[in-house]
Formats: C-alpha cells, sequence, structure tokens
C-alpha cells in the first residue's frame, strides 16, 4: 500500500507535532521552514511559555490541559531533559474574586477536578512572595500543578526527534503558494520555483496564515504583543519558589510573567487585543510607550523589577480566530489542505496533544470545538483567547 506523502509548512510548535505524529502514523512528511530553526521571528521560539489548566469554567481546555500536563511530565523522561518545569502558577486580584471572574471560575473548577489549588490573600502573599505589592493584590489561588515550558528548547528537541523518525527537514524552503487545481490541492510551490507535489498539505505557519493563505483573512488576525526580559538586581526575590508564574489580575491589566531562568532573566509580557501587523513587518521592536506602560505597571506590583535593566525585548505575534478557538480543520473547499493555525497567545501548553488533533484532521476526524467554521466573523473575543498559554 502506497505512503501518503504529506507536506507540513512552518516547522513551529504546531508543525513539529504535527509532522511527528503524521510520521509515527506512516505518513512520508516533508516539513517545510525558512529557517533557521527554530525560527527566530515564531511565536514558539522564546525563553518560556506557560503550562496551565485554568480556563475559566471552560471544561473543555481544562481538560484538554490537563492531558498536555502528563505528557509534559513524560517528555522530561523520555527526552533525558527537563524541558517542562512544573513550579506552580499564581493567579492574583486586583479586587476579590468573585463568581463569573476568570480567576474564581478557573479556581472552582480546578478544585473540584481535584487539582492543588490554594487560595490566597494579601497576607499570605506579603508572607510568601514578597515581592508583591501585596496591598494591591487581595485575593487570588496559587495552581500547584501549572509550569511553564522552554519554549525555543522545546522546539529544538522536537525537531531532532522528527529528523530520527525520518521526517524530511526542508530548511531554507521558503513557502509561495498552493499548488491547486479546481477544488483539489496537490502540493506547494516555494519561492524559487521548485513545486513538491503531495497528497495532502498541512498549513501551521501562525501569524503568516493570513497572508500565506490569502482567502483566510476573514478567519485569522495577526496581531502583536510585546515581551521584556529583565535581569533583577534581588535575584532571590524572583526565585521559582519566592516568585511562581503569575497573571496580575490579567483580564484588566493584561500582565503576566515568569521567575529567573537559568541566566537570571525575568520574563514580564503583555496580552490584549495588540495591534495589527504582518508578521514580515520590519517594525517589530518594542515601542518606548509599551516600554513605560511596562515600567508603570511593575512600580504598582512589583517595585523591585521597577527599574530593573531591559536584557532584551521581543514581538509575539499572535494567530487569533474571531471566537478564541484553535482552528484545525481541512478546508472544505480545497481537498488535500489542512489549516492548524488560531492558538490566539494560548495554544504552546498542548504541544504533547496537538499533533494528534491536527493528524487527526488531516485523516478526516476534525475536532468539533475546532472545526472550519467561516460563520465566526469579527467580533468579541471569547474567554479563552483572553488568557494567553504565552503567558
Amino acid at each position: 500500500m502506497k505512503k501518503q506523502k504529506t507536506i507540513v509548512v512552518g516547522a513551529g510548535i504546531n508543525g513539529v507535532v504535527a509532522a511527528i505524529e503524521l510520521r509515527k502514523r506512516g505518513h512520508e512528511v516533508v516539513l517545510i521552514d525558512p529557517g533557521p530553526l527554530p525560527h527566530p521571528l515564531a511565536a514558539s521560539t522564546d525563553i518560556s511559555k506557560a503550562v496551565r489548566a485554568a480556563y475559566g469554567a471552560d471544561e473543555d481546555y481544562t481538560e484538554l490541559a490537563e492531558r498536555s500536563i502528563k505528557f509534559w511530565r513524560q517528555w522530561n523522561l523520555e527526552f533525558g531533559v527537563v524541558l517542562y518545569h512544573e513550579i506552580g502558577f499564581l493567579f492574583m486580584r486586583q479586587r476579590p474574586m468573585e463568581p463569573g471572574d476568570f480567576e474564581y471560575e478557573s479556581f472552582k473548577l480546578l478544585e473540584q477536578r481535584r487539582h492543588r489549588v490554594e487560595r490566597i490573600n494579601s497576607q499570605q502573599l506579603r508572607q510568601r512572595y514578597p515581592a508583591w505589592n501585596a496591598e494591591g493584590y487581595p485575593d487570588g489561588f496559587l495552581d500547584l500543578d501549572a509550569g511553564y515550558a522552554e519554549s525555543g528548547r522545546v522546539v529544538a528537541t522536537l525537531i531532532s526527534r522528527a529528523k530520527s523518525l525520518g521526517v524530511e527537514v526542508r530548511e531554507n524552503a521558503r513557502f509561495r503558494g498552493l499548488d491547486e487545481t479546481t477544488g483539489r490541492v496537490k502540493g506547494i510551490v516555494l519561492e524559487n520555483g521548485e513545486r513538491i507535489t503531495a497528497d495532502a498539505v498541512v498549513m501551521t505557519v501562525g501569524a503568516w496564515t493570513p497572508y500565506a493563505l490569502p482567502f483566510t483573512r476573514n478567519f485569522f488576525r495577526a496581531s502583536r504583543q510585546p515581551v521584556f526580559h529583565l535581569k533583577p538586581a534581588q535575584l532571590e526575590l524572583f526565585t521559582p519558589e519566592r516568585f511562581p508564574i503569575f497573571g496580575a489580575d490579567i483580564s484588566t491589566t493584561g500582565y503576566y510573567g515568569f521567575p529567573i531562568n537559568r541566566d537570571g532573566v525575568v520574563k514580564i509580557a503583555n496580552h490584549g487585543p495588540g495591534r495589527e501587523m504582518s508578521p514580515d513587518s520590519p517594525d517589530r521592536m518594542v515601542t518606548k510607550e509599551e516600554e513605560n506602560k511596562m515600567r508603570q505597571f511593575l512600580s504598582g506590583s512589583f517595585p523591585a523589577l521597577a527599574d530593573a535593566p531591559i536584557v532584551s525585548t521581543r514581538i509575539c505575534l499572535y494567530c487569533d480566530t474571531h471566537d478564541g478557538n484553535f482552528w484545525i480543520a481541512p478546508d472544505p473547499e480545497r481537498a488535500g489542505l489542512t489549516i492548524a493555525a488560531g492558538d490566539c497567545g494560548h495554544g504552546f501548553k498542548f504541544a504533547p496533544v496537538l499533533g494528534e488533533i491536527i493528524a487527526d484532521a488531516v485523516e478526516g476526524k476534525s475536532n468539533p470545538k475546532f472545526r472550519w467554521r467561516p460563520e465566526v466573523r469579527p467580533g468579541v473575543v471569547k474567554e479563552a483567547a483572553r488568557f494567553p498559554g504565552t503567558l
């Protein structure tokens, strides 16, 4: 029986896990990316991404995250290197938690599902997490079954795994367009004019999706989000034990962050509607206004970080859908094409299960929540999209 040949375009986290799973299922897989790998402009390529099951009252994402966390633990053992650090996630609010709040609904659902969660008040915050301005955050909870993945290292590790399984990785290959006939995609065309034929094409190009595939512009929006890497003077205040991953009233402020990493760097970032921007735009610098807003937030929330020097900055580009749910489905108008996009800033945590979901879609078994849904138009972004997994 002839093996199905599948081209996966884009070697970020979606692409590499899809390539691995498809190869395990017997596909002949070619993974295409302009490189270098991990791609420095990809959203996947950073020092950290949060892994947590807190999703308000959304049981679907909570359950999916629970599955993912089990696999993250297994990956640490399987790869023989700690890529996932289960250090806890502290969600605090500037007001008491109430029904309907993201934090309250997350806490109640996680408690119901027997996660290790603990309610935290300002007195406990002051005693246990001294970097915080405890007076400004009277209520919240600590999720001990959460942590972060070293995202750039994860992608590099998975690319090596893909190669070892027989995935053909074509670095320095730039996608120009689909090779299609009426109603059927039969491969892709590269910028140098080379045509690669295949039985199936999977587009996993993140924020490039609405630009690489113009017919999807009604479905996706690429938006920029600022990320800061800071070097605190008082390192002891920002160790994982005293400064777990945080969301500082994130639905109001948009700010989240991570403790010091092996280089003594604290990551602070903002999640919000963002400004629409092409990922190929030369304007990929954090603005002075964004830095000033970050400093203002730090002065009120983490005073010891307020004047910390910036080691580096980057722009993280989201690929947003209009309802906040992933878009992992075959194109009903173009047989042979599957699109896996719309991570909306919260997709990386699901890496261990995304490959299975994408491969299922390629083989005709789409997830109802992530189905092809052109009827979803711009409007109010739902809860799932507002609380990022890049955080």
